[in-house]
């Protein structure tokens, strides 16, 4: 038997293909726009980011989005702002830089970035589905600097690839406002044969009169402006009713309708509730935590609510848990709160409001 020589023994491995390199960080300055207190404007501002965390992506930011909460933090309108502020959470671009244990993204990937920056990814919240609940979670704008940058980091989790398809200077809304209305079409399962009502044709209305027409529904456009008629019907809308004329909510009021309220300023909670005589979902991601008193009282017998709280306004902290609130009246209105006396006042995120028919099958559901 002839010997096996070195050479030999190389020549007989097996060539395994290399691992992706990840590029290292290398220390850098960022650029960006800030403002330097509340109210202020922007102006030119650098800063050193810090060492690249080891489930951080660097983003090479190419566009980005303007969103009223923009606005909203960099007035401190809820009280959790620090300066000097960098706006700017509808982020598209590419990734410029993975840390050590960043997964399911490369270098040069076009990606975007919304509200979200971090959760911790081991927390009942985080396991159940529901990240943006996670007590830790961190903002893209909140104690972050954001997207009015050429540069922003985010956990590798809320870095998401965009299709080639999309343009990058077009997909930025996709992210914040985008997510806003399509999430309740997947949270209760809206079949293509609803009718959809989206109430306000605005930053959120225009998306979700979209997103519920390619979804197949019969889709009704609520608003105050005529002039908006031909542009609603473009959007999607099938229907397009003026919600200063008495009676439009009530107009589609029946089996399977299901409202979206992209401005709650536009709705009569009378008229919500009077709709729930049918089967309506009455969903205002906008609306202020602030309820007229009575509204539940006025609800047919049998009805049944529920609702959602998310941003405390003056602690800068998630809520706790989807479902859980209470309601404390005085002065006329109501006040959506925490669970606890001590809790503050937080943002309404989502009221249903469901039929006599209904709201036993949902009670159970929720059991």
């Amino acid at each position: 038997m002839s010997k096996c020589t070195e050479t030999d023994m190389q020549s007989s491995y097996i060539s395994y293909p290399k691992k992706p390199t990840i590029k290292k960080e290398t220390m850098r300055t960022y650029h960006a726009y800030a403002a330097p207190s509340a109210k202020a404007p922007l102006e030119p501002f650098t800063f050193d980011p810090g060492p690249l965390g080891p489930e951080e992506i660097e983003i090479e930011v190419s566009h980005c989005g303007v969103c009223h909460s923009d606005l909203s933090m960099l007035d401190n309108d809820w009280g959790m702002s620090k300066y000097p502020f960098v706006p700017g959470h509808e982020v598209t671009g590419t990734v410029s830089t993975l840390g050590e244990q960043a997964k399911g993204l490369k270098i040069g990937q076009r990606v975007g970035l919304g509200w979200w920056s971090y959760s911790c990814l081991s927390c009942h919240q985080c396991l159940s589905g529901d990240h943006h609940l996670c007590p830790t979670a961190q903002g893209t704008i909140v104690g972050r600097h954001g997207g009015f940058a050429d540069r922003v980091r985010a956990q590798w989790t809320w870095v998401r690839p965009v299709p080639e398809a999309l343009d990058l200077s077009k997909a930025g809304p996709l992210l914040c406002g985008g997510v806003t209305v399509f999430a309740p079409f997947l949270v209760h399962n809206v079949p293509s044969t609803a009718r959809v009502g989206v109430i306000g044709i605005g930053g959120l209305g225009h998306m979700a009169l979209q997103f519920a027409n390619k979804w197949g529904c019969e889709v009704h456009a609520f608003t105050t402006s005529d002039s908006k008629e031909a542009e609603a019907h473009k959007l999607g809308a099938h229907y397009v009713h003026n919600t200063k004329q008495d009676g439009a909510l009530k107009k589609i009021a029946g089996p399977r309708t299901f409202l979206l309220a992209g401005d709650s300023k536009l709705i009569s909670w009378a008229n919500a509730a009077a709709m729930a005589a049918g089967q309506v979902a009455f969903i205002a991601p906008l609306a202020a935590a602030r309820v007229p008193a009575g509204l539940f009282a006025a609800l047919p017998a049998g009805a049944g609510t529920e609702a959602d709280y998310v941003a405390a306004r003056d602690a800068g902290k998630p809520a706790a848990a989807r479902g859980t609130y209470r309601v404390a009246e005085d002065d006329g209105g109501m006040d959506i709160r925490g669970p606890r006396k001590s809790d503050p006042v937080v943002h309404l995120r989502r009221i249903l409001v469901y039929s006599p028919a209904n709201a036993a099958g949902q009670a159970k559901a929720r059991r």
